[in-house]
């Protein structure tokens, strides 16, 4: 991992003054007592109603969603979702992640908030560290900073370059390897959020992606947070 990374993926947790934030870990295990969650809490991930929230009463939490987890809080088929790590009631993902994609996840009650950080209009950036399988050239990586011809049209152009492996944890289940076949891990910046973009994307230039965290939302970053940890930030 570059200098310039570590340093990045440090920074975070020490910019917030400890008085502005309050750190949750995971305990390691799905609690028993899910079904005694307040109907409240009984929800798909959806839109804040889009009111201002006053300081003293809005919630920011940041989260290290872990590979195969749902960016909602039920799911009618068992799966692990955000209420098996995140107790705090009425607040909603600011943009969601896929399951099988991992890294940060802003959650608020604040409606405004939601949409400056998720809507394309406000061009709020987000970085994703992918690794893709093969050696994408620069070339490559270049009709990438174009804007690349989707299904569901052009991608505006993306902030895109090559970096060292990120010390980050190991995933859970590895990602698959091929001896024969290098990996590449790039820094990928987007303003906007399609469905499984930048996966669509890299498969576009054909280099599909094997492993996708996303490390930053506007000025937020994942700092040192582990997956399934969070804690609770001013913004």
């Amino acid at each position: 991992m570059s200098s310039r990374s570590r340093s990045a993926f440090r920074s975070a947790s020490s910019s917030q003054s400890p008085s502005h934030l309050k750190q949750q870990k995971h305990s390691g295990s799905v609690r028993s007592g899910a079904s005694h969650r307040s109907k409240s809490h009984q929800r798909k991930t959806s839109s804040v109603k889009k009111t201002p929230t006053s300081p003293e009463h809005r919630k920011v939490i940041i989260f290290n969603k872990p590979y195969d987890t749902l960016s909602q809080f039920t799911d009618g088929q068992g799966r692990q979702t955000l209420a098996d790590f995140i107790p705090i009631k009425e607040i909603y993902a600011a943009g969601r992640l896929d399951r099988d994609s991992e890294g940060l996840m802003i959650l608020t009650n604040d409606g405004i908030l939601q949409a400056r950080l998720t809507q394309p209009t406000s061009k709020s950036p987000k970085t994703y560290w992918v690794q893709v399988e093969g050696n994408p050239t620069e070339d490559d990586l270049d009709k990438l900073r174009l804007g690349v011809e989707l299904k569901d049209g052009p991608t505006l152009p993306a902030q895109v370059e090559r970096i060292e492996e990120p010390n980050v944890w190991q995933r859970t289940p590895p990602v698959r390897f091929r001896a024969n076949i290098p990996t590449t891990w790039l820094a990928i910046t987007i303003i906007e959020g399609r469905n499984r973009q930048v996966r669509r994307m890299t498969a576009h230039i054909g280099y599909p992606t094997l492993r996708l965290i996303r490390y930053s939302m506007g000025n937020t970053t994942l700092g040192e947070l582990q997956p399934g940890q969070w804690k609770e930030i001013t913004m």
